[in-house]
Order: C-alpha cells, then structure tokens, then sequence
C-alpha cells in the first residue's frame, strides 16, 4: 500500500512539474514574441545566405517564420540548427515542394510547412477549432491563404479590442506586428513547443 501510494505522489509531483514547466515556457515565449514585436521589419522572403547555427536574414527584413524563429531565439532555441539536424537524420520525413535532394541551412527553418513537420515530431499537435478559448499565449498557429500561401504566427497575450480572443504576432507585409488575425485565415495547424 505506501508502495502506491508513494508511486502515485511521485508520478503527481513529475506531472505538476511537467504543468508547470509548460505554463512557463508559454509564458517566457509570450514575452519574447511580444518584445520583438517591429512594424519596420520589411517583408523580404528572398534567399538569403546566412550563418549557421544561430543565422538570420538582416535584422530589418523577414518573413512570417522569422517572427517564429526570432521569438524562439529569445530563449536560447535555435529553430535553423534543431530544423537543420532533423532533415539531415530524416530527410525523407520533410515536404518535398522545392525540389531540394538535401537540407539547406540557410533556408529550410524559414519555410512554413517544414516548421509545421518540425514542431509535428518534437512539439505538441493541438486541436484546430473555432473556439477562441483553445488558442493560448505561445501556441503557433499556421494558415492557408486565400491564395493557397501558408502563413504561420505565435498567439501573445494581448487581447483583442472586443476581449474575445489572443491575438497573434505575425509578419504577411505590414512588419513583425501584433494583430487581431487569429480567424481570419484557414488553420492548418496548431502546436505547442
């Protein structure tokens, strides 16, 4: 009986901790995404040669993955190498839509459905829905366009006007911006990492 019972009080402790862990690192991703928020970055989704781990394309320019990847940055994770090592360990795992034949350092993070195979394998898949209540600070949401893009943002903790919803830190033209966007676009994708 205390065998249990102490089994049970130990595997309690290791979930809390494993809660509260989570609710952290949301919070610290929150604050992050929050800080790098920047209407000057100029939308730019050019090749770009960088370096390798830690790259980045100028600081004055970006796409929507690189609010993703800059926010990430802020806490020590290096989305270009994590990306990178998994497609050169599972290549065969990762879109094939440019036919590339092997991974690129200095492109493969910046593209939205590589980051959705990536955060598949080592984040959390949550549930899509409608409901503004299943979207919370530091979840990533990705989107199809109307003209078929795919588009990816992290959900802060600001609120919208009308209080109903989080809204989200992306960049589709207008800079790294925090926005009332959550529903305004198809959800193809929603995770935690």
């Amino acid at each position: 009986m205390k065998k249990s019972y102490l089994l049970c009080t130990l595997f309690g402790l290791l979930l809390c901790s494993s809660w509260a862990q989570a609710q952290t690192d949301a919070k610290a991703l929150d604050k992050a995404a929050i800080s790098i928020e920047n209407s000057a970055i100029q939308y730019d989704g050019r090749y770009f040669s960088i370096g390798y781990p830690m790259g980045d394309v100028p600081e004055d320019k970006g796409v929507c993955t690189d609010v993703v990847i800059r926010a990430y940055r802020k806490l020590g994770i290096d989305l270009q190498r994590l990306v990178h090592e998994d497609m050169q360990r599972s290549f065969e795992q990762y879109p094939k839509l440019w036919g590339l034949k092997r991974p690129d350092a200095n492109i493969d993070h910046r593209r939205v459905p590589n980051l959705m195979t990536f955060f598949s394998r080592f984040g959390k898949v949550k549930k899509r829905s409608t409901k503004a209540a299943d979207y919370l600070p530091g979840d990533i949401v990705c989107w199809r366009l109307s003209n078929g893009l795919t588009h990816i943002g992290l959900v802060v903790s600001k609120k919208s006007r009308d209080q109903k919803r989080y809204m989200v830190i992306h960049n589709i033209g207008g800079g790294q911006v925090i926005e009332d966007v959550l529903f305004d676009y198809t959800i193809i994708g929603h995770y935690s990492y």
